[in-house]
């Protein structure tokens, strides 16, 4: 049986919209200089909150913006942590990703001990038809409105320069009157809404219900993506197209049973190699933002 290149571009486009939501997001994150080690935290809150609100109320576009408010709070932690208290960044960012991930585990066990609820109404593909293109409108919305928009905003408007002068040079940016905290923390909250989007997208889209585990590592792939890209939005696209294209690919391979002789384990870690190669490769001698990992305190 050979591969069916139209279900692989269509899988490769629904595997790669969460990590371009939540990969623009940590982008603008970085930005300012703060690395959000939270990502993977806020990206599983997103994913929990928009099931269970939308699991109670019947409706998914309920889910959705109660997943948005959730990351913004995440971000709003995330920031009381690292901008405010001035604490540890790596420290902060796992604290907050253990913290979101433990608590939505536990409360799910608590809900739902022995039960796997479905959601009736969850969001549809669009274009059911028309092999490629049938994809949900939240994937549209990703490659063709956020990536443009992100792209434009961080190049060309002034909060893009804010964003790139506090990541840059924080007491320079003070004394030409930006406020580095206020930065900061409206690029963890934007950051934040768009990591609880693409974690949403998961349980609101593609599955329909909640699993633990849901994440599986998908906001450490798009801390790499960063890296990978340079802290420029095309290449976050694009490395997000890379693994999830090769993601799809050994899903294919395992339907086919195409190089069946190759352990199962070693081709669903074939993704996050792709990743990890890409790095040795194109992520060498990068450019940090000046003030990356770096408190501010007004002198």
């Amino acid at each position: 049986m050979s591969i069916n290149v139209l279900a692989l571009l269509s899988a490769m486009l629904t595997i790669a919209t969460p990590l371009v939501w939540a990969g623009i997001g940590e982008l603008i994150v970085e930005k300012t200089g703060v690395l959000n080690l939270g990502i993977e935290g806020t990206m599983y809150l997103g994913a929990f909150i928009g099931f269970l609100v939308a699991l109670r109320s019947g409706s998914p576009w309920l889910g959705l913006i109660a997943a948005i408010g959730g990351g913004v709070v995440a971000g709003l932690l995330m920031g009381l942590l690292t901008v405010t208290l001035g604490l540890n960044q790596h420290v902060s960012g796992l604290g907050v990703t253990l913290l979101l991930i433990a608590a939505c585990e536990f409360a799910f066990r608590l809900l739902y001990t022995g039960a796997r609820p479905t959601l009736e109404d969850k969001f549809q593909v669009l274009l059911p038809d028309v092999p490629v293109l049938d994809q949900h409108w939240l994937t549209y919305v990703a490659f063709l409105v956020l990536a443009p928009a992100a792209w434009w905003v961080l190049r060309a408007t002034g909060m893009g320069y804010r964003l790139q002068a506090v990541g840059e040079n924080f007491e320079a940016a003070d004394v030409a009157g930006i406020s580095v905290t206020a930065t900061r923390y409206v690029a963890l909250m934007v950051g934040g809404a768009l990591m609880a989007i693409g974690g949403a997208f998961l349980t609101l889209a593609v599955l329909g219900n909640f699993t633990l585990d849901i994440i599986n590592g998908r906001g450490w792939v798009c801390i790499a993506l960063v890296i990978f890209a340079k802290w420029r939005v095309w290449p976050v696209v694009l490395g997000a197209l890379i693994f999830a294209g090769t993601d799809a690919l050994q899903l294919q391979l395992a339907i086919t049973k195409t190089f069946s002789d190759i352990p199962r384990e070693l081709m669903l870690a074939l993704p996050y190699l792709a990743v990890i190669a890409a790095l040795a490769v194109w992520g060498r001698k990068v450019h940090y933002p000046a003030s990356y990992l770096q408190a501010y305190r007004r002198g």
